[in-house]
């Protein structure tokens, strides 16, 4: 083979560059040239370190979630008798000896005379080691497992990470038992609106006319009324007797009665736009059936901008659920949930005495700043001017 053989032909001002004969794959500074939409906005992602440090600590709170009950010491509804209101336990490294262990101390409670408050203080000659991958109370997990493996535990003496409340129930088990609702409702009213809200909104903008004009009326009817009224109406119109489970799918769709109609007027303005290319008549041309002319060639336009709406969707929700719970017309008590773990914090004289009771608080704003920074780095990505 002779030398000029090995040489790439030249390209065109603009084109693609051409891989050399003989060479097995691209290299490495061309393949942007080659790679698929998806990869691009993947590639662009990776590179906002704020968006991928957020989604990584959004995936440890779903897998805490999920498994709630290795996590924490104890279960939701275990109780202390004579613990009520503890202060968070501290936890030390140095024992007085001079020792290195992870430890905490037994708590001496007295009866404060002028306010007749128990308060909790430290006992050193009392010391409990904090134990990892302690064998505690039993539990299933998953539905199906049934273990007493728990990340850590004390033998001996309990372990308020977060303290406890007025019911002597550790905090730190019921914010993780409530992150399972408070998080999950999230991902299951956002995926019942994101099925209202592209399929009526499709809908609407492919065919026009009448149909347009039912559905674009119902949106403006329900865009009308005030989203925080109309969930507590809803809510407070549930049966008080209904299991958790009911009320928690009639909490999931009053959320999503609201939701949909935003999304779906983004996508029929997006339908309308990408309905008179050029591709979307060839594939009339061809005898498309209607369905895939709108399934296969026009969402796909704009599937990066599905993408970062409910990235922003899902801590709305999550607010939502909270306000609903607070106000004591969503998840209802024995259930857990962000919403109903901040009821004992309604008044000011909890908030001031007992602090911590705000902890799960901390969990929805940290869980909200988290999302939007995702979605922050997922509209950067598909922003096709983005370079």
């Amino acid at each position: 083979m002779s030398a000029q053989e090995n040489i790439a032909a030249p390209s065109a001002p603009g084109a693609a560059p051409t891989p050399v004969a003989g060479k097995g794959k691209v290299a490495a500074e061309d393949r942007y040239y080659y790679a698929s939409q998806r990869e691009l906005i993947w590639w662009r992602f990776t590179r906002h370190k704020v968006a991928v440090g957020a989604t990584v600590l959004l995936i440890l709170l779903y897998l805490g979630a999920i498994f709630a009950d290795f996590v924490s010491p104890y279960t939701k509804d275990t109780r202390f008798e004579g613990m009520q209101s503890v202060p968070p336990t501290t936890l030390h490294l140095i024992l007085p000896d001079g020792g290195v262990q992870l430890h905490i101390y037994g708590l001496t409670k007295k009866l404060n005379q002028q306010t007749f408050k128990y308060t909790y203080t430290e006992d050193p000659s009392q010391i409990y080691p904090v134990q990892f991958f302690f064998r505690g109370e039993p539990y299933v997990m998953l539905g199906f497992i049934k273990t007493d493996l728990h990340l850590f535990g004390v033998e001996g003496a309990p372990i308020f990470v977060f303290g406890s409340d007025r019911l002597s129930r550790d905090l730190f088990s019921r914010t993780w038992a409530g992150a399972r609702i408070s998080l999950s409702i999230g991902l299951v009213a956002v995926f019942l609106t994101f099925i209202l809200g592209v399929t009526l909104g499709g809908i609407s903008g492919y065919f026009g006319g009448t149909v347009d004009d039912v559905i674009q009326r119902i949106i403006d009817f329900l865009l009308a009324i005030p989203g925080l009224p109309l969930w507590m109406t809803l809510s407070a119109a549930l049966p008080r007797d209904w299991p958790t489970l009911k009320v928690y799918f009639a909490i999931t769709i009053i959320l999503s009665v609201l939701g949909w109609a935003g999304l779906a007027r983004v996508v029929r303005g997006k339908i309308l736009q990408l309905r008179e290319e050029d591709y979307t008549l060839a594939a009339q041309g061809a005898g498309a059936s209607d369905w895939r002319i709108i399934s296969r060639h026009l969402l796909p336009g704009f599937t990066s901008h599905l993408i970062v709406s409910i990235t922003f969707a899902i801590p709305a929700i999550i607010l939502s659920e909270t306000a609903l719970s607070f106000l004591g017309l969503g998840i209802q008590p024995p259930a857990v949930s962000w919403g109903t773990l901040l009821q004992d914090a309604q008044n000011l004289t909890a908030v001031a005495q007992q602090a911590w009771l705000m902890i799960p608080a901390l969990f929805v704003i940290g869980t909200v700043i988290l999302f939007n920074f995702v979605g922050d780095g997922l509209r950067d990505a598909a922003d096709p001017y983005q370079r």
